[in-house]
């Protein structure tokens, strides 16, 4: 069946119940202090827009790009529900959300994601879209339970 990203509405039940899993594995994986996931009133911030992926009425991945400034953008809230993953749901959402800041005239793209094991998948899946670690970024301090990653986006790199 075809997937369908397109931008959504976080409070809907099913995207609730996504972003519910969402923040409890960031709490269960990382100290309070280091969990940045963003909250709802986070993710309705003028500055986010947030997507969900679809397959048919089925919600199979949900991801926002948070504006930094005009030319810097942070990838948030990315999450693939535990039956879709290993299918591309995480891959697809990555593509859509750097195509999307493309389109928006951003420069570069940033994000934060754990440092411990239970964050590997997210690492690599973020390398493989060409991130590359950077320094802390924004508000973000440096903390031995998070990495940074950044890329450049233009209309002549590579996703």
């Amino acid at each position: 069946m075809t997937m369908l990203i397109a931008m959504d509405d976080p409070r809907r039940d099913d995207v609730l119940a996504v972003l519910r899993t969402h923040w409890a594995f960031a709490q269960e994986n990382t100290p309070p202090e280091d969990v940045h996931a963003l909250d709802l009133d986070g993710l309705l911030d003028p500055s986010v827009t947030f997507f969900s992926a679809r397959r048919g009425d089925e919600l199979v991945g949900i991801g926002a790009l948070k504006r930094l400034d005009p030319s810097h953008a942070e990838l948030k809230s990315m999450h693939t529900v535990a039956t879709a993953r290993g299918s591309g749901v995480g891959r697809a959402m990555v593509e859509h959300l750097l195509a999307f800041a493309r389109d928006q005239g951003v420069a570069r793209v940033s994000l934060e994601t754990g440092a411990t094991e239970s964050f590997a998948p997210a690492r690599a899946l973020y390398a493989r879209a060409g991130f590359v670690e950077c320094e802390p970024f924004g508000d973000y301090v440096p903390s031995r339970n998070s990495t940074f990653m950044t890329r450049t986006v233009s209309p002549t790199a590579r996703t």
